[in-house]
């Protein structure tokens, strides 16, 4: 897809409503500090559309990014290192399930995992959690270029096994420095919304 235009939208916090939208949404999910940022930023060749940020758990809200007024890229609040109280972390929770019960043009999510190390509880717990929703997250395995070109298929097979995915699943590696993985995920969106 060439991106014309790519702009952050609506910002949804704690108590505000979701907006109703008419185009197609896709989601991106994943624990702080696991590259979503780097990532949004990396599909619409933005150097910081999305803020990325060394402290984890910065995306406190539900960002939506309009591309080119065809579809909007839906940032969910990252789970897990955020040094944020518990009640907030609940609320969070609430905040994400809420959308994804009530969106109605959610297309598809996409669950982003460090491919360096195997899936966290937490990781387990998304994944689960999406399915249970209704959707089948699409995988996409962060931080490639952090690993060595022989343990890429291991880390795979690593993630596969943990998170219990299905033969038809879909696991996506991809490396925000080198952009590798990225025509692959952008095929993936396309027939999402088209289909």
């Amino acid at each position: 897809m060439i991106i014309k235009s790519a702009e952050l939208e609506t910002v949804c916090g704690i108590t505000s409503k979701l907006p109703v939208n008419e185009l197609p949404e896709i989601a991106f999910a994943g624990k702080s500090n696991v590259g979503k940022s780097s990532l949004i930023n990396g599909l619409l060749n933005r150097k910081a559309l999305a803020r990325t940020s060394s402290s984890p758990g910065k995306t406190q809200t539900i960002n939506f990014y309009n591309i080119n007024k065809e579809l909007y890229f839906v940032d969910l609040p990252g789970y897990g290192y955020a040094k944020v109280s518990q009640e907030i972390k609940a609320k969070w929770g609430k905040m994400i399930e809420n959308y994804l019960k009530k969106s109605e043009m959610l297309a598809a999510v996409f669950l982003l995992i460090d491919i360096r190390h195997t899936p966290s509880e937490n990781d387990v717990l998304m994944y689960d959690w999406i399915t249970s929703n209704g959707y089948k997250p699409i995988i996409i395995a962060t931080k490639l270029d952090k690993i060595k070109r022989s343990q890429k298929d291991k880390n795979i097979k690593v993630i596969k096994e943990k998170l219990n995915l299905k033969g038809d699943s879909i696991v996506i590696p991809f490396s925000a420095e080198t952009k590798q993985g990225r025509d692959e995920i952008w095929d993936v969106i396309e027939n999402i919304i088209h289909s």
